[in-house]
């Protein structure tokens, strides 16, 4: 068995085998893409920051502590959110670690499927 992990890729970027269960964690479908094309295989929309909180942080880097801990906080005070956090837990769990985070930010880095990676392994 080879080793699996999570990937974190952009809707943007090509699908591979290698992907695994593919996840979509923004709360708005990523613009200019179909479903074909995005090769999803579950939307876990209720998982993505809050609009307000998106809005604020804007994937400023100088914000990245201060949108963590929001987002967090929303994470276990949002039934929702809690949710969906609990369901992609047991993708974790169900497809052997190997699963894609699908987002579509060009920032890599700051954004809200790091903190999510962080929680999940």
């Amino acid at each position: 068995m080879g080793v699996f992990s999570i990937h974190l890729k952009r809707v943007y970027d090509e699908v591979r085998e290698e992907d695994g269960f593919r996840i979509l964690v923004d709360r708005v479908w990523p613009r200019g893409v179909s479903k074909d094309r995005a090769q999803v295989d579950v939307w876990l929309k209720e998982i993505g920051p809050s609009p307000k909180l998106r809005k604020w942080f804007h994937h400023d880097p100088a914000k990245f502590e201060q949108f963590k801990q929001l987002y967090l906080k929303e994470l276990k005070q949002e039934p929702e959110k809690r949710e969906a956090l609990d369901q992609l837990c047991t993708y974790y769990e169900e497809y052997e670690h190997n699963i894609t985070l699908v987002y579509a930010a060009k920032e890599q880095q700051y954004n809200h499927v790091v903190i999510l990676t962080e929680l999940i392994t």
